[in-house]
């Protein structure tokens, strides 16, 4: 189901489940459950990366060919090696440029990769027409806050820079990201903004953007729907260096250290929740945060899936249309 922020009577923080569960999502819930499999936030942080990374193609769509895919490194502010992977639909050249997405993955800064969202991003490579840059940014525990958010912006910076040598158009460049990718998307956004940069969109996943926030779906949907209240928690304390740092907007862009980042003045936004996600609602207020500035956002709420549904393709139908409407998004922001 699909709810446009410029109706404000759809942007209520309260939570309310609108549907049931869809079917097979409740059958894959019961699967992972009789599993008995340990959940990530039980394990060593180590376990918990190898696990991620065996399981994302297990549940994810088959990856599709795409006309090309590169493999090469950005150089961060100190000097670290930034692995990205960039995907191309066709030849691209600075005469004949594509519009690019910048995409960050998921994973709570802890777990995930430029392998484990492989899939996803040659999805949206092929249906959107686009040239598709992931970025492999450095994770928890071994890297903390800010470190993930000084790579996404160092790679942000470069990718305007450098748009005409990997044949992408600078006036065509999107961002997106799924999860802790999204927080990291939406933070990419006000940098953006900050530098004088014009992305044409800001694509956010089921985004995490508070550190506090005791909405209703957080405590409702606590446990029981893939992720849980102990996971998120787990995986804030393998990232963050601090606990002051929950404050920052980087971190938590709606509200981090009470009013969040200011976001007057970024680039429109197309925001992706489910309805049985703890984070539902944390994507919903940052929607309309954005919306109070004067930004347009469009929410797009799919009320009987779970979090991380994006890339369970392979076992739920109506994953399908949810990627249609975010390629649907794209397209409309590279003006296609």
């Amino acid at each position: 189901m699909i709810r446009k922020s410029n109706d404000r009577s759809q942007l209520e923080l309260q939570y309310m489940p609108a549907q049931p569960l869809d079917p097979q999502v409740a059958q894959l819930l019961d699967l992972i459950a009789r599993a008995r499999r340990p959940s990530i936030h039980t394990m060593d942080p180590i376990d918990a990366k190898i696990a991620y990374e065996k399981s994302a193609p297990i549940l994810d769509l088959p990856p599709a060919p795409v006309h090309a895919v590169e493999d090469f490194y950005v150089t961060a502010r100190d000097g670290h090696a930034v692995p990205v992977r960039l995907y191309a639909p066709r030849e691209a050249s600075w005469a004949d440029p594509l519009p690019l997405l910048v995409y960050f993955h998921g994973g709570g800064f802890t777990v995930g990769s430029i392998n484990s969202h492989d899939s996803l991003c040659r999805m949206f490579c092929n249906a959107a027409e686009c040239l598709v840059l992931s970025v492999d940014y450095r994770l928890g525990p071994d890297w903390k806050f800010p470190v993930a958010a000084n790579d996404a912006f160092d790679v942000l910076h470069w990718v305007f820079e450098e748009a005409a040598r990997i044949g992408a158009d600078p006036g065509r460049i999107a961002l997106g990201g799924d999860s802790a990718g999204g927080t990291l998307a939406a933070a990419c956004a006000v940098e953006a903004r900050n530098h004088g940069l014009a992305p044409v969109l800001q694509m956010l996943i089921y985004p995490g953007t508070s550190a506090r926030r005791d909405s209703a779906s957080r405590r409702e949907l606590a446990e029981g729907y893939l992720l849980t209240a102990e996971m998120i928690e787990w995986f804030f304390s393998q990232y963050l260096d601090t606990e002051e740092s929950r404050d920052d907007w980087r971190f938590a862009p709606l509200d981090g250290g009470g009013q969040g980042a200011d976001v007057q003045g970024c680039c429109r936004a197309w925001i992706a929740v489910a309805g049985y996600d703890p984070l539902h609602d944390e994507g919903v207020a940052y929607a309309a945060k954005l919306e109070a500035a004067g930004v347009a956002a469009e929410l797009a709420d799919y009320p009987t899936m779970i979090h991380d549904f994006f890339k369970l393709g392979r076992f739920i139908g109506a994953v399908a249309g949810a990627h249609a409407d975010a390629v649907a998004a794209l397209r409309g922001a590279f003006d296609m």
